[in-house]
């Protein structure tokens, strides 16, 4: 600043500006810096290109986000216009006495995916909800930091939604048009897909996110084996996300039994063929494992039940257990229409299975509003007695409970439809009753969630103060300080007595200080 020659970088702003050569001040030849003559300067430029010295400022023209999303819309709404007319053509090719026929057992193969896709789907708004409710998820459901968000678990749902209804096109349009070897081929090859994609050992296609699906699916079938004594006994207890995803599971008890009867086709190569609506076909209509499969949810959840009263002793997991199994009845009553007489199951056994059917939906409502919602009638839905749990509700207004609660018993109604083997023929009406099973558990998601949120929360709060209490009494201790001279805080006050120590605390009961000290 006051005398000497100073120094200024090639790069410096102070001699360049957008776009522009860059200004050499000194290259060691002159004391004073002169200029250099500007036939160097294209030698100097093009050797410090080599070498990497000079950053080029190329314009580079990128799309807008804007545009990419608008043009992926327009590439997916083409995509299923295409698919739908394409179905459509293969389908009026065929006769009127054969297509229903077909039309169901299509139905049959991608009915369980398409519901899949649209649970996926359905998860990842409820993953959108909880982060937009700063619900912590990933805590109560004991997630590591690699989980998947909604964004990733959206991008799996769309790779579904191409997936699933592309192959179905293709066997359509392939059985239509006289290539039936082909159009076999179709559902086996997605299956099997599937499958890989699941089980694939490598670190693509989240791999720890599959993983710890596949443990909690294995999880939920361990209480089944230790029932039976075929496992140890020390076996982990049954966790959050283990009663959780089984309680999914009942909701999808239809998407399995149609995933059962499509595999046992595939196995038997009765792939596009009708001979599955043969009473005596192996894998047909009347098969005993159709009962059997939609009865396996409700088994493994019923065993979870009985692991957890034998792990906590707590009575209510037994009347949770017992709610489960009024499911039995409702299934393999609907089956016998099968294998009775239409006399016997008129007079009999449909008043036995409509009987069924309303304890079932009854005692599965009143607990999901009492017991998975804690929305007891009293106490959160009308009156609010507690000021603290209205403030913690997530979901909004006071409307959103008495819809959940009145859809809910709608729902949980025409729920036993999906489970009556003898109501299986009517495909549409199953697929309409069975995607609004989805929707009840998709919403029965948020308040079971919001519930253990709140327990979590509660059980942290009422802990702390006491634990914080006694950390400070230990110091005291420690430090060798007389109880009866200090004041630990505003609200808590030691004294000594000639036989033991008195403390008084504001906010907390006097026999959790008791037991405290005790421990202490």
């Amino acid at each position: 600043m006051f005398g000497g020659p100073s120094t200024i970088s090639t790069n410096s702003p102070l001699l360049r500006r957008s776009g522009s050569r860059p200004v050499f001040s000194d290259l060691g030849s002159s004391e004073l810096g002169g200029l250099v003559d500007e036939s160097l300067l294209p030698q100097v430029e093009s050797s410090e290109m080599k070498t990497g010295s000079l950053q080029m400022h190329a314009p580079v023209i990128m799309p807008s986000p804007i545009f990419l999303w608008r043009f992926k819309v327009f590439l997916f709404v083409l995509w299923g216009f295409s698919c739908c007319k394409i179905s459509w053509d293969s389908v009026m090719r065929m006769s009127g006495d054969l297509r229903d026929l077909f039309l169901y057992e299509a139905f049959l193969y991608y009915n369980p995916l398409l519901l899949v896709t649209m649970m996926v789907w359905l998860w990842g708004v409820n993953l959108w909800v909880f982060a937009q409710s700063n619900v912590n998820y990933s805590r109560i459901f004991d997630l590591d930091q690699s989980h998947l968000t909604q964004r990733e678990i959206w991008k799996c749902a769309t790779w579904m939604t191409i997936i699933v209804p592309t192959s179905m096109t293709a066997y359509l349009y392939l059985y239509s048009h006289g290539e039936v070897s082909l159009a076999a081929s179709q559902p086996v090859l997605l299956y099997a897909a599937v499958a890989m994609v699941l089980v694939f050992p490598f670190d693509i296609f989240y791999l720890s996110s599959r993983y710890y699906l596949l443990r909690t699916l294995w999880r939920i079938l361990l209480p089944l084996q230790a029932s039976f004594h075929l496992i140890i006994s020390n076996y982990n207890a049954i966790t959050f996300p283990d009663f959780f995803l089984a309680d999914i599971l009942t909701s999808m008890a239809k998407v399995l039994s149609d995933l059962e009867r499509s595999v046992c086709r595939m196995v038997h190569r009765q792939v596009a063929t009708i001979a599955w609506f043969e009473a005596d076909s192996v894998c047909g209509s009347h098969s005993i494992a159709i009962p059997l499969v939609l009865v396996f949810p409700y088994v493994c959840r019923f065993f979870q039940c009985l692991r957890q009263y034998k792990d906590t002793r707590e009575k209510t997991t037994l009347l949770n257990a017992l709610k489960y199994s009024t499911a039995v009845p409702v299934i393999f009553l609907s089956a016998l229409k099968y294998h009775v007489f239409p006399d016997r199951w008129t007079t009999f056994y449909r008043p036995l299975w409509l009987l069924s059917s309303v304890i079932n939906s009854l005692y599965s409502f009143y607990w999901d509003v009492t017991r998975d919602w804690d929305l007891s009638v009293p106490s959160r839905i009308f009156k609010f007695r507690n000021p603290n749990l209205c403030s913690n509700l997530l979901h909004g207004q006071q409307w959103v409970y008495y819809w959940a609660v009145g859809s809910n018993l709608i729902l949980r109604c025409t729920w036993t439809y999906k489970l009556s083997a003898h109501l299986r023929h009517n495909y549409l009406t199953v697929f309409t009753i069975t995607t609004l099973e989805m929707l009840r558990r998709f919403q029965w998601v948020f308040f079971r969630v919001e519930n253990e949120s709140n327990k979590m929360t509660h059980k942290q709060s009422s802990q702390l103060p006491l634990t914080e209490y006694f950390t400070e009494v230990t110091f005291l201790v420690e430090v060798g300080l007389s109880a009866s001279e200090l004041i630990l805080a505003d609200d808590v006050v030691i004294e000594d007595g000639p036989t033991d120590t008195t403390c008084r605390m504001t906010g907390l009961p006097e026999d959790d200080i008791q037991t405290g000290l005790k421990q202490f």
